[in-house]
């Protein structure tokens, strides 16, 4: 029925109303200001949630665009610090540069981590598409530095080879991937990406790096709480995390109640129009979350 609806949304999109689109945005964007998107993440934190912001947008094209982003970024990491907020920044590459030239991301990148480590924070580099992983990646370890981390993906062949070469004391984050890459170098079978993930999370644990656990698979996150026994990985060593309005309200009290650390992931800014209908296209998950989540108001 969900699959129905998936492909009856996909064809609809064009012709629905930005209004329309708002309502489920509303649900999943915090607001288009930094202002708004930091009173979110004070009734997070009140709930006893950890929170990283994004701010929404991709492939920026002009260095004026990149270097504001790039302010944007440094201007909220001061806002956190003035506001004592559980908090910390995940920044897109193609955000703040690299469909420009390679020197200005990371001039921007490091510019951004240097205002991070001002204030005891941490960034992390978000991943896109395959055609900028190893961009991302050597951007990564270039830095060396314990206030910046880097996603993986673990429907990438490549990803168990990425993460074996990373040094101790990495900070990741695992998500299973939701951009639409060839099955020459992504899995395709979502009971392979899951079998992967678990073997990717125990790899890492194994070599004392930090995990953000990012999912919204009810089984895979129990699964991941049975290697967690099962290795018997010290609550410091991993966090779960999960993205901000979908609904996992019940699986969230649980692992709080079981004292272990959730991060919400909170997007917002002007953008919110794509990010809302990139989300219901490339993701069916979040399309019935959404869909799910409308009819029960």
């Amino acid at each position: 029925m969900f699959k129905i609806i998936n492909i009856i949304i996909i064809y609809l999109i064009p012709i629905v109303p930005k209004s329309i689109i708002k309502i489920f945005a509303n649900n999943y964007v915090a607001g288009t200001s930094i202002k708004e998107s930091l009173q979110i993440v004070n009734k997070l934190n009140n709930q006893n949630l950890s929170v990283t912001l994004d701010i929404l947008g991709e492939h920026t094209k002009s260095k004026s665009e990149c270097f504001e982003i790039t302010n944007n970024y440094k201007e909220i990491l001061k806002e956190i610090n003035n506001n004592n907020l559980d908090c910390n920044i995940s920044i897109k590459p193609s955000h703040i540069g690299t469909d420009i030239n390679s020197n200005l991301f990371k001039n921007n990148l490091q510019s951004i981590l240097d205002q991070a480590i001002k204030y005891d924070n941490f960034v992390r580099i978000d991943m896109e598409n395959s055609k900028l992983t190893d961009t991302s990646i050597s951007a990564y370890k270039s830095l060396k530095n314990n206030n910046i981390g880097i996603v993986f993906q673990a429907y990438l062949y490549r990803t168990e080879d990425d993460i074996n070469k990373l040094d101790v004391k990495s900070n990741i984050r695992l998500c299973k991937g939701i951009y639409n890459e060839s099955p020459q170098i992504a899995i395709k079978d979502p009971y392979k990406i899951n079998i992967n993930y678990l073997k990717l999370l125990k790899n890492a644990l194994s070599n004392n790096i930090y995990v953000g656990i990012a999912t919204h698979d009810k089984k895979l996150i129990k699964q991941s709480l049975a290697i967690i026994d099962e290795m018997k990985v010290d609550k410091n060593k991993f966090e779960f995390q999960m993205l901000y309005g979908v609904p996992m309200q019940s699986v969230i009290n649980d692992l709080l109640n079981k004292n272990y650390k959730v991060r919400i992931y909170v997007p917002f800014g002007i953008n919110w129009y794509d990010y809302s209908i990139r989300r219901i296209k490339e993701n069916p998950n979040i399309s019935r979350y959404v869909i799910k989540n409308f009819f029960l108001k």
